[in-house]
Formats: C-alpha cells, structure tokens, sequence
C-alpha cells in the first residue's frame, strides 16, 4: 500500500526489452534500505525491485514491466531520461499523509487543460469515461502517484490545483496538455459504486 505522497523524483536510466521491458531507475535513495523484492510505486504503478546498486548521489534500481502493464499505463511510453514520481511503500505505523492507494492503475487520463492561477496551477484531466462515476469534487485521486484532491468535475473532465511545493517535487509541475498520466481512483469510491450494484431497488 501507498499513500500518494511522493518520497523522489527519479530518472529511468535505460529500458531494455521489447513486449516485456526492464527499466533501471536512478533515484535519491540509499541502497541500502531497498530490500529485493520490494514494492515502490512509479508514476502510481507498483513495480518490484529486482536489481539495484550505488552511485555517487544515490542509488539504481531495476523493475521488470510486463505487457499488460505497458499496456494499461503510461510506462509503455517511458523515454530514457524520463522523470518519475517515485514513493517507497507505506510501513506500519508511518503517518498516512494523502490518502490509501494500492498502486494499481485504473486508467490513462489526458491532460486538456492548464492555466496559472496566482502561484498555483489547475490541470483539466480527461479520464477514460469508465472511471467518471467515481470521481467526485472533494474527493480524492491519484494522478502518476500523487495524492490529490478533485477540486472540480463536469461531465467529462476534473480540475486538480497544484501548490508550488507539489509543483516543485513531483513531475505534475511539468505536465503540458497532451501529456497522459496514470490514475487511480480512491478505494472508498470504487467499494462504494459496487456496492451500489446490489443495493435493493
């Protein structure tokens, strides 16, 4: 499980393989810490560790990435030298700062809009129509990994303002429209709308 918070940016180092890929991530993190076979979530999609080493300001990693997620997220579009939000998994007992995020996508959404508003910036995202129904103002979204609040929904579309920090730390303050980003929606939203499907008429 995650929380959204974004603990790095890191950088895919090199992609190798065709339908089934292996990216090396550089990231800020002491290698130490980083067990084998531990989950990290990049761009909100949960990957495992499976190599890693030391370099002069942190570490590398590698994750082996299969078809369907390649597919089904927007890693299949990744480019060496491509910033990512990274975040280590959540240990017990550690403050829960965005909310519970279980690093599985749910879908590609399309950035249509942004504009300056003071220091801050609002994204308009295009979700897959599949998702809508469990997006809400006031509620909350995962967009490439960061815990996020929706500030505005139509028919087709949501608003997310992004403060300066967020803007700083995480890929979304680079994001131009065009670009396409992982969701996940929230887990109480998801359990919610099925739960509706039995309700009595």
């Amino acid at each position: 499980m995650f929380t959204g918070i974004v603990t790095a940016k890191g950088r895919v180092r090199s992609i190798s393989g065709d339908s089934q890929r292996r990216f090396e991530i550089e990231a800020p993190y002491d290698p130490d810490g980083i067990a084998m076979g531990a989950s990290i979530a990049h761009a909100g999609a949960c990957l495992t560790v499976v190599g890693k080493g030391r370099t002069g300001e942190g570490c590398w990693f590698a994750v082996d990435v299969s078809p369907e997620t390649l597919s089904l997220t927007t890693l299949g579009s990744w480019r060496e030298g491509d910033a990512i939000n990274l975040e280590r998994a959540l240990a017990l007992g550690e403050e829960l700062g965005g909310h519970l995020v279980t690093g599985h996508v749910d879908g590609i959404g399309e950035l249509v809009g942004r504009r300056d508003d003071g220091n801050w910036i609002v994204l308009t995202v295009k979700p897959p129509a599949t998702l809508n129904k469990f997006i809400a103002r006031k509620g909350s979204i995962t967009v490439d990994g960061v815990s996020l609040t929706v500030n505005g929904v139509t028919a087709e579309t949501f608003d997310l303002m992004i403060i300066p920090h967020t803007a700083d730390v995480t890929t979304l303050g680079a994001l131009q429209i065009g670009a396409h980003v992982n969701l996940e929606v929230d887990l109480m939203a998801r359990y919610a709308a099925r739960l509706s499907e039995f309700s009595p008429t």
